[in-house]
């Protein structure tokens, strides 16, 4: 038997937004997380459905924010470096703003609010990118937070597999669901698909 989540209890809309009443943020999809030590599992099929999600928001004239991390210099995050720069397949076009953080939360520290403010953006946020157990979720935390209702395409999202505290190895699959379960839990919906979010 399962609990209800918290969500449920205290009452919040259960709706997904539409995209076009909405913003899309882009978390750190960077090629950091497509090769070497910070591969993640299915990295390539969630970038394939976030440039999928990118094109429907373009389409939908959704204002559009990247997110990527700095890590530094000669890190795997080093976003001067082909290593830490964001994927081709989702580079930002024509103006969208790009903000750089290097936290987890991507509120934390940056200007992030800000570009939304100035974007004039409303409370509804969807969120793509990786990795599902860290930045997505404590960004969506960080939303939450903030009075903003975000919302998680579960398929543009993915992680990779960790070792327990007591060293016992946790499939990256478990992972993806113990983080998308969390999120859902509280601090936003979980839409599978691209494709579920309507225009």
């Amino acid at each position: 038997m399962t609990s209800k989540t918290l969500r449920d209890v205290i009452g919040l809309d259960p709706r997904p937004p539409r995209l076009s009443e909405s913003a899309l943020i882009l978390i750190d999809v960077q090629n950091t997380y497509r090769t070497g030590v910070m591969a993640l599992d299915g990295a390539e099929e969630a970038l394939a459905a976030a440039a999928r999600l990118l094109e429907r928001a373009r389409e939908a004239g959704t204002p559009v924010v990247h997110v990527i991390n700095d890590g530094g210099e000669g890190s795997p995050y080093d976003i001067r470096a082909h290593i830490g720069a964001i994927s081709d397949e989702v580079a930002p076009i024509g103006g969208e703003p790009v903000v750089v953080k290097q936290f987890p939360n991507s509120f934390h520290a940056t200007d992030l609010e800000k570009t939304l403010q100035d974007l004039d953006v409303g409370g509804d946020l969807v969120l793509a990118g990786f990795m599902t157990h860290m930045c997505v979720t404590f960004t969506a935390q960080g939303a939450f937070n903030l009075g903003y209702r975000p919302t998680v395409v579960a398929e543009a999202t993915a992680t990779r597999a960790l070792p327990a505290p007591d060293g016992t190895p946790v499939p990256s699959a478990a992972l993806q669901t113990a983080a998308l379960t969390t999120i859902n839990d509280l601090f936003g919906l979980v839409v599978p698909t691209v494709e579920t979010l309507r225009d």
